[in-house]
């Protein structure tokens, strides 16, 4: 095993790491992250540079992060930190126009969009996401990662596994997704955008209208899957939820006592505009979501889809 490359990043305000980077993770057994009991993060992610494992713990006052990260990729990793904690995020023009807006965000003060640039691990969790229930995205996800990813460079041993290259998912054989519960619909747009990858990554780098533009042009992807991108590779504190089975109904709850649906949650969400995924962020943080008092939505498998 090579050594750990690191680096100390201070920053103005309070990091707490599962607040800020709980979003990456895909399911408590997401294999690609771990969490510890210290409140540190580890990740395991293909970069533009190759496999890498990214281990970051705060200390003293939760100010100060330190990084260490294996592999080709470790490098960038560690250039990639502070981006990924939300640094680039200016929240400067945010103003809350609901009490509970307000509310949260006193609460999470601290907690900015984060950026990772890597579209590709953000979109292909997302496609597997797409009309079906959490607990089957997470375990197909798992399942697939898990059988065709690549060790984490490292000292975390083989339960830290890093997702496939695009390459890798472009090779999955059609089969093989169908017995991790991925159907035709999803897995076909997975291995288009898993081809187009250096593309997208490229869109990246020109801003997060154009990356989603591009995202965008393929089929199986919209509107949604490209949120759920731009919430976690670009950087985007605009790109809302529209599409999301539970978003526009636990937004409207929680601001008007109602659920609604996505043209109420556009106009709920206007005098937000440019900071729409923040509220959406913030009121998730705080835990404001609607009573569930139903039966559970039922895992549903290769069942045809538009693009989300």
């Amino acid at each position: 095993m090579s050594e750990p490359v690191s680096r100390v990043w201070r920053s103005e305000r309070e990091i707490h790491l599962r607040a800020q980077l709980g979003t990456f993770r895909r399911g408590s057994g997401d294999p690609t992250s771990r969490w510890g009991a210290d409140g540190s993060v580890v990740r395991a992610v293909q970069t533009p540079e190759g496999v890498g494992t990214l281990h970051l713990v705060c200390r003293g006052a939760d100010s100060v992060v330190e990084a260490r990260a294996w592999g080709p990729g470790a490098q960038w990793l560690l250039e990639s930190v502070p981006a990924l904690l939300g640094e680039g995020d200016d929240a400067s023009g945010f103003v809350a126009h609901h009490d509970l807006v307000a509310d949260a965000w006193r609460r999470f003060p601290h907690w900015r969009v984060p950026r990772s640039g890597l579209v590709l691990d953000a979109l292909a969790p997302a496609v597997i996401e797409q009309k079906v229930t959490g607990q089957e995205a997470f375990s197909g996800y798992r399942a697939l990662v898990r059988r065709f990813g690549e060790p984490a460079p490292g000292p975390f041993g083989p339960a830290l596994v890093a997702p496939p290259t695009a390459s890798g998912w472009a090779r999955i054989p059609s089969w093989a997704f169908l017995q991790a519960s991925v159907d035709g619909a999803r897995s076909r747009a997975l291995v288009v955008a898993a081809r187009s990858a250096g593309r997208l990554e490229e869109g990246a780098r020109l801003g997060a209208t154009e990356a989603r533009r591009r995202m965008q042009s393929l089929p199986g992807i919209g509107v949604w899957t490209s949120a759920e991108v731009a919430q976690r590779a670009l950087g985007d504190p605009d790109a809302v939820s529209f599409g999301d089975y539970h978003v526009a109904k636990d937004i409207g709850w929680a601001l008007t006592g109602e659920p609604v649906d996505d043209a109420g949650l556009a106009e709920l969400l206007e005098p937000y505009a440019g900071h729409r995924y923040r509220v959406q962020a913030l009121l998730g943080l705080a835990g404001h979501r609607r009573p569930r008092r139903g039966p559970r939505m039922a895992p549903r498998r290769h069942l045809p889809t538009r693009a989300r």
